[in-house]
């Protein structure tokens, strides 16, 4: 499963895509839109997009999966991104996947903190000279993390998450284009 979310007039749209990890085919997808209820706050996104990104995974009413998030876990100042977030909260498996390093200092392809403790593995993408970074969100081993990214990774990211960035990007513009004063 892929989550991811963003923002358009006030609301949040937060997308779930549950995927076959065998087939890599699209089970189901579901978007929750609500009012944005939690100012931007840089390293407190759990609290901005979390209930929703939740609210978008139990819609699904998938009964077991591990969930990929568009976002860091461990890997965060607070060593509690919004992938430990959402973890915690609907008690699965979850992975932290960013596209930059918000904490930590890379190593190789490892990410360590300031007493050289491993907090994210960094993961080249297919065809790009751009990485993305895997920490644990919740329930999971780094290493199981970093080997279910590499199974449906694209050039793009994981697919889980691209084909929910894909939804809410859609859902997004369709909003814009609603009312096209704003």
């Amino acid at each position: 499963m892929g989550c991811d979310a963003t923002y358009v007039r006030g609301n949040t749209i937060a997308a779930a895509a549950l995927v076959d990890c065998e087939t890599l085919n699209l089970v189901r997808m579901r978007v929750v839109t609500e009012k944005t209820s939690f100012p931007y706050v840089p390293g407190l996104l759990a609290f901005r997009e979390g209930p929703s990104v939740v609210r978008a995974i139990r819609s699904l009413k998938a009964r077991s999966y591990a969930c990929l998030v568009d976002a860091h876990g461990l890997a965060h100042p607070r060593r509690f991104g919004l992938a430990c977030f959402v973890g915690l909260a609907v008690d699965r498996a979850t992975i932290g996947v960013a596209k930059s390093l918000l904490y930590g200092k890379q190593q190789g392809n490892r990410v360590v903190d300031e007493g050289g403790r491993q907090l994210a593995e960094a993961i080249p993408l297919p065809d790009s000279r751009k990485s993305i970074y895997v920490s644990v969100g919740h329930k999971i081993s780094l290493k199981d993390a970093v080997g279910i990214v590499r199974r449906c990774l694209t050039p793009q990211g994981p697919l889980p998450i691209r084909l929910a960035h894909e939804e809410v990007t859609r859902q997004r513009w369709r909003v814009k284009r609603s009312n096209p004063a704003f």
